[in-house]
């Protein structure tokens, strides 16, 4: 098999082990992961490993900027983030009968992404805790009209991660995010929000009901905005924002599994 450009590290470019892409070959189902705003790789790769235990082809993308430094966060526009998701997916195309995506927080807004321009290719996707509708909940959201202009005069400020319940896993993670990157996340939030009407796909939503990154209300609006028949939104009792790391990764795990046999057969 031809190496897969998505599994390429750019020379030059020091990328942290837990921040790699990954590729697990297996059967002609196929799914792609994808990580986090300020996240690595590696919040997916237990579900990936999961999956691939059950025969399946599962690759996990590093979005560029990610799994480096901050600084090289702020190198890239959303388009680059998107051009890496749908390099991933014609690289599944390839190899697979059947593609599902899914994805977590700004992973999950890619997925909606995918699935709002690419349901011609795609079986089914499984956004976890993805922003589609509001990026921040609380007094932070005051700033984001500001973004724009504060990207100028404050190039980093504390990013989101490590929103975890179980005390014993920590997320791999930059503890600042780039200014700029977040205004690209808030381009792109507002594109995806604007087309959710054109998902059709089959598609389970996972958020936790005690998220404190991500407003909970997002669910339920991707719920109620999407025109997809075959929906279900599953709520995560016992996790927190990080929830394929946390408590209730394995009903994650098990759910989206099963999903993926219901439509795939």
């Amino acid at each position: 098999m031809a190496t897969l450009k998505t599994m390429e590290i750019p020379a030059g470019l020091d990328v942290m082990e837990d921040g790699k892409p990954f590729f697990f070959e297996g059967g002609k189902t196929g799914v792609l992961l994808i990580h986090g705003f300020t996240g690595t790789t590696s919040s997916m790769k237990p579900m990936g490993e999961y999956l691939a235990g059950k025969g399946m082809t599962v690759l996990g993308p590093r979005l560029p900027g990610h799994g480096t430094d901050v600084t090289d966060m702020g190198r890239y526009t959303y388009n680059d983030w998107i051009a890496t998701v749908e390099t991933a997916l014609s690289e599944l195309q390839g190899m697979c009968d059947t593609i599902f995506v899914s994805g977590l927080s700004m992973g999950g807004l890619l997925t909606l992404y995918l699935g709002e321009n690419h349901s011609n290719i795609l079986a089914g996707i499984i956004p976890v805790s993805a922003p589609a509708h509001r990026l921040i909940k609380g007094g932070q959201a005051a700033m984001l009209p500001f973004v724009p202009i504060l990207k100028h005069i404050i190039k980093t400020f504390k990013g989101p991660g490590n929103d975890l319940k179980n005390p014993a896993v920590t997320e791999v993670a930059y503890e600042k995010l780039h200014m700029s990157a977040m205004h690209e996340l808030i381009k792109l939030i507002k594109y995806v929000d604007g087309n959710l009407g054109h998902i059709t796909l089959p598609l389970r939503i996972f958020h936790a009901r005690e998220d404190h990154i991500v407003p909970t209300e997002n669910a339920p609006y991707i719920f109620e905005h999407v025109a997809s028949k075959d929906k279900k939104l599953i709520w995560l009792e016992n996790s927190y924002h990080v929830a394929t790391l946390d408590f209730d990764k394995e009903k994650i795990f098990e759910e989206s599994y099963n999903f993926i046999r219901s439509v795939a057969g």
